[in-house]
């Protein structure tokens, strides 16, 4: 099979583990990008840490973020599609939070807020640096003017399981699902990489079997189970690996470049 169209999740499957894409993965992904083959990077993190890694590549086109709660054209930073959420039903997780003394931080297309910037320290401060970001203080619901499309908690894997243990027994009005060990997010329901990947892909008039799929965790199976060829790395969870057509080498072991080698650029 022909792919026209590669997805790509970024953290744990393009990035190794120091976060850093390596000149084999790049290059290899550049190569498939000038054989013709549309590149979009398919991530949980928003659309201004994510496009940077497309620039780098000298690639143009797309990028689906937040999980798929917002999918945004490169070079115009154009909003192609979001989900928005119904902000004010996010009000009981925040309480829970503050209550729990949980993080969380609220996500539009392009912005992150959180309750106080100057609180940050230690491995919350070190966590946004990973991931380049450095979010705002968050105004009330009346001052925000985008709408909002991701609620993100972040901690130790046991306080996550925790609170993923207690918000699954609410009646959630949201998507939730862990898009990492320390991280649970809430979205729109309909939000989801696969949902946002289908959409792409009929925006750009490709089938599902013109399109392959590489990623290394839950929130990635959808887009896994869309795609016509889904590869689970293999530093991804055995439901992760059993959802996937094939599985490659971890992402420390450049993973992506090994599927693109075997399925594209044979």
């Amino acid at each position: 099979m022909t792919y026209k169209l590669v997805a790509l999740d970024v953290d744990g499957t393009l990035l190794n583990d120091d976060h850093v894409m390596t000149e084999r993965t790049m290059n290899t992904v550049m190569e498939a990008s000038n054989k013709g083959i549309e590149i979009v990077l398919c991530t949980g993190r928003g659309p201004q840490n994510t496009i940077p890694f497309m620039e780098k590549m000298g690639l143009t086109g797309y990028v689906i973020s937040h999980n798929g709660a917002a999918t945004v054209e490169v070079e115009t930073r154009d909003i192609v599609h979001q989900f928005g959420m119904d902000e004010k039903a996010l009000n009981p997780f925040m309480d829970y939070c503050r209550e729990k003394g949980v993080h969380f931080d609220v996500n539009t297309a392009f912005g992150m807020y959180v309750d106080n910037v100057e609180t940050l320290a230690g491995p919350v401060r070190h966590m946004y640096e990973n991931y380049l970001m450095l979010p705002s203080n968050l105004p009330t619901w009346e001052e925000l003017k985008e709408p909002v499309v991701k609620f993100t908690t972040f901690g130790e894997v046991a306080d996550m399981e925790a609170v993923f243990e207690d918000w699954s027994k609410w009646t959630l009005p949201f998507n939730m699902l862990r898009s990492g060990e320390y991280f649970i997010d809430l979205m729109h329901e309909q939000a989801s990489k696969g949902n946002a990947l289908k959409q792409l892909a009929a925006k750009r008039g490709l089938k599902p079997e013109e399109v392959l799929a590489i990623g290394n965790y839950y929130n990635d199976i959808t887009m896994l189970t869309f795609a016509g060829m889904g590869i689970a790395m293999d530093n991804s969870p055995v439901e992760v690996k059993a959802a996937a057509d094939a599985v490659t080498a971890s992402n420390n072991d450049d993973g992506v470049h090994e599927a693109l080698v075997k399925y594209c650029l044979s």
